[in-house]
C-alpha cells in the first residue's frame, strides 16, 4: 500500500473512532435566542464542548421548539432529553420548595435572592434528586413588576383585570389584588394580549422587552415583587453515564454558567428599563398606596406558604432571615 494510501486510511479510521466515541445531547429551554438565559446556556454548551474537546455536544432547542414549559422537566426525568432549563416556581405544585423563590416581598433584591438561593439549595437538591434530576445551575431573572394597559394608582385599579400568571405564586397574587389570573406562556405573550386574553403582567424588564410589550400595554411599574429563578438540570442517569473527567467539566462549567448568569441578569435590568422607556412605556416605582397594598398581598402569601411548608418550611424562613 502507498504511504497515500496509509495516511488516508489512518485517518479515515481516527476520524471514525473520534464520531464513534462522541456523544451528542438535546437540552430544551421555553425562552428565545435573544433571552440572556438563553445566550447564557449556549455559552455554557460552547464551554462543555471545548472543554470535552468534542466527546459531548449539546444541542440547544430555545423558544420551547422542542419541548413546552411546561413538559420540560419531566421531558428531562424521562430521558427523553438529557438537559433542561426552566423556571423553578412552575414546580409550585408539586413541592412548597418550589415556591419560596417568588413569594412577593420576601426577597426583592439581588443580594436577598442570592442568600434565599443558597439557604434553599439542599432541599432543591433533595428534591430534584428524588425525580433522578441533577441541578446544575440557578440564574435569577430581573426584578419583577407590573405592565398594564392604563396607568394604576391603587390596588382597586386592577380588580377586574386579566392578568397573565406563569405560576402558581403568580396566579394566587392576581387573585389576591382582585385581577382575574390567565395563564400564558412566554413565547405566546405578543397574541395573547392583541387577542385581548389578557391585559396587564407581572414580569420581567428582560421578558417585557422580548415581547415587545410596548405594542400593547403603557406602563411598567418597578415594584421589585421577587426575583424567580430559573434552574437548569441534567438526567442523573445520563450524568452518571459520562466519565469522570467528563463530568468535571460540566460542573465546572455550571459553576461558570451561574456566576455569569447573575451578572448577565443585573445588567441586563438596567439595560431592559432603558429599552422600555426609548420604546415609550412610562416607568414609575408606583404610589405608595399601591406598594402597600402588594406589600400585604405578600405577607399573606408568606404565611400560607410557611403554613404548607411546614417544618422545613420554617427552618428555610429562620435561616434566610437570620
Amino acid at each position: 500500500m502507498k504511504l497515500r494510501q496509509i495516511v488516508l486510511a489512518s485517518t479515515v479510521v481516527a476520524l471514525s473512532a473520534t464520531a464513534a466515541q462522541a456523544t451528542t445531547w438535546r437540552m430544551a429551554t421555553a425562552y428565545p435566542e435573544a433571552n440572556f438565559h438563553t445566550r447564557n446556556v449556549n455559552q455554557f454548551v460552547q464551554d462543555i464542548e471545548q472543554g470535552t474537546e468534542g466527546k459531548l455536544k449539546i444541542n440547544v432547542h430555545a423558544a420551547g421548539s422542542l419541548i413546552k414549559h411546561p413538559e420540560i422537566k419531566n421531558a428531562v426525568r424521562s430521558r427523553q432529553i438529557e438537559m433542561g432549563e426552566f423556571l423553578l416556581s412552575t414546580l409550585a405544585n408539586e413541592h412548597a420548595v418550589f415556591a419560596l423563590e417568588s413569594v412577593p416581598f420576601l426577597a426583592t433584591s439581588y443580594e436577598q435572592s442570592a442568600k434565599m438561593y443558597e439557604v434553599s439549595k439542599p432541599y432543591l437538591n433533595e428534591a430534584l434528586g428524588k425525580q433522578r434530576l441533577k441541578v446544575l445551575y440557578s440564574v435569577a431573572w430581573p426584578p419583577q413588576g407590573l405592565y398594564t394597559e392604563r396607568p394604576i394608582e391603587n390596588i382597586e385599579d386592577l380588580k377586574g383585570m386579566k392578568v397573565r400568571a406563569y405560576s402558581p405564586q403568580t396566579e394566587r397574587f392576581a387573585q389576591l389584588a382582585g385581577a382575574i389570573p390567565t395563564q400564558v406562556e412566554a413565547a405566546d405573550l405578543a397574541q395573547a394580549f392583541t387577542t385581548g386574553r389578557v391585559n396587564a403582567m407581572v414580569t420581567s424588564s428582560s421578558t417585557g422587552v422580548n415581547s415587545a410589550a410596548w405594542d400593547y400595554l403603557t406602563h411598567y411599574y418597578d415594584v421589585s415583587a421577587f426575583l424567580p429563578k430559573n434552574i437548569v438540570v441534567v438526567n442523573q442517569a445520563s450524568f452518571d453515564s459520562l466519565d469522570k473527567d467528563t463530568q468535571q467539566v460540566i460542573l465546572d462549567a455550571a459553576a461558570r454558567a451561574e456566576e455569569r448568569g447573575w451578572e448577565m441578569s443585573k445588567e441586563e435590568h438596567d439595560v431592559q428599563r432603558k429599552t422600555l422607556a426609548d420604546n415609550g412605556i412610562v416607568i414609575e416605582a408606583g404610589s405608595e398606596q399601591l406598594n402597600a397594598a402588594f406589600r400585604e398581598i405578600g405577607e399573606t402569601m408568606a404565611a400560607e406558604w410557611s403554613k404548607e411548608a411546614g417544618k422545613q418550611g420554617q427552618e428555610m424562613l429562620d435561616a434566610y432571615r437570620k
